[in-house]
């Protein structure tokens, strides 16, 4: 079988993709912002109209310095934050004197079972220049069979000007549908910031 090839390598010559190859779309659903905020939760769209969603974080500041953002899930609505969750956490850092990096696992953030809240970032911090920004996907939370997976990744300025970049993945051990999120920082803080859920299509 021969091997067919593209003569014009011009990405505006392109104008539909072959049969058999789909190209998936975001759907923008919903943007929260938070400004002096303890929380920001999304009630609403999270349903079996699609089978991942991702959360979009920009430039997330806490009130109160070297503080963490969290995530819950409901599966009533948002009336309760405390689906059980067993989760991972690792990170890598460097500082931007250049003295020191570090990747490691971190027993302290993840859950076994748990049902409190999830961080998602290191330590942030609440100068005017520091902030946090990531994303969070959640695949098929509607399922009434499985359990509901997700991970994250963010990348965080933390107080003493250090880029830590988080890795958290994990799942929500419930067959009930997943229905809400919401987004807080340790310690009942509040914070400044925008997260965007987009369905994906």
């Amino acid at each position: 079988m021969a091997l067919k090839t593209a003569n014009n390598q011009s990405m505006t010559a392109i104008t539909a993709l072959p049969s058999g190859v789909s190209a998936k779309s975001m759907i923008l659903l919903a943007t929260g912002t938070a400004s002096g905020d303890s929380t920001l939760s999304f009630t609403s769209n999270i349903d079996s109209t699609y089978d991942e969603y991702v959360f979009k974080f920009y430039d997330l500041n806490p009130a109160t310095d070297d503080k963490k953002f969290q995530f819950n899930l409901s599966a009533d609505g948002g009336s309760n934050y405390n689906v059980t969750k067993t989760t991972t956490f690792f990170s890598a850092y460097h500082d931007e004197s250049d003295t020191a990096t570090n990747l490691g696992y971190r027993t302290g953030n993840d859950l076994a079972q748990g049902t409190g809240v999830q961080f998602f970032t290191d330590s942030a911090g609440n100068g005017s220049d520091e902030s946090a920004a990531g994303e969070l996907h959640l695949f098929a939370p509607s399922s009434t069979t499985f359990v509901k997976h997700f991970y994250s990744r963010t990348s965080t300025y933390y107080t003493s000007n250090y880029a830590f970049d988080v890795f958290v993945a994990g799942y929500a051990n419930t067959t009930s549908a997943v229905n809400a999120v919401q987004f807080s920082v340790e310690s009942g803080g509040n914070f400044d910031g925008v997260i965007k859920m987009y369905g994906v299509a």
